[in-house]
């Protein structure tokens, strides 16, 4: 009965070794402080969905207060109401929407505003569905009763 082959024996510290140094190079560089972490937004009943009628075009707004209670940024690409899509996501001073999208941190508490739906008829008075889209593949929704915006 003999030992290991010196040749293996070297090939078995080198691996082990490389696992060790991507271990700790990733832990130096933040990598492993994402994995688990996941976005929890929570969207809150004072939000809101207004429709302005002027000549027949009917003007739909949506405020939506979100709240990210999760360990992970939260992407807000897609606001829907009724199946149809707003074309504009914006927030009140621009500091986490742009190109079309929100980036809510760990806990950002916000309000959203989506406006741009085509083809979109809202009755006030009438509840709505609002879905909200995030680029980790989650979708959030409430519902809302439509109210008329002054």
């Amino acid at each position: 009965m003999s030992g290991i082959e010196p040749i293996i024996a070297v090939v078995i510290l080198v691996a082990v070794t490389l696992v060790i140094a991507i271990g700790v190079i990733g832990w130096l560089m933040g990598w492993w402080g994402t994995i688990g972490a996941t976005e929890q937004l929570i969207l809150y009943g004072d939000s809101k969905l207004k429709v302005s009628d002027n000549n027949t075009v009917n003007t739909v707004t949506v405020e939506l207060h979100v709240a990210n209670k999760g360990s992970a940024a939260a992407v807000i690409y897609k606001v829907e109401v009724a199946g149809a899509a707003a074309s504009k996501l914006s927030d009140k001073d621009n500091k986490i929407c742009s190109n079309n999208q929100c980036t809510l941190t760990p806990g950002a508490d916000v309000t959203i505003t989506a406006e741009g739906f085509t083809g979109l008829t809202i009755v006030p008075g009438t509840s709505y569905v609002v879905k909200v889209y995030t680029k980790a593949g989650n979708t959030y929704q409430i519902t809302l009763v439509a109210e008329k915006s002054s």
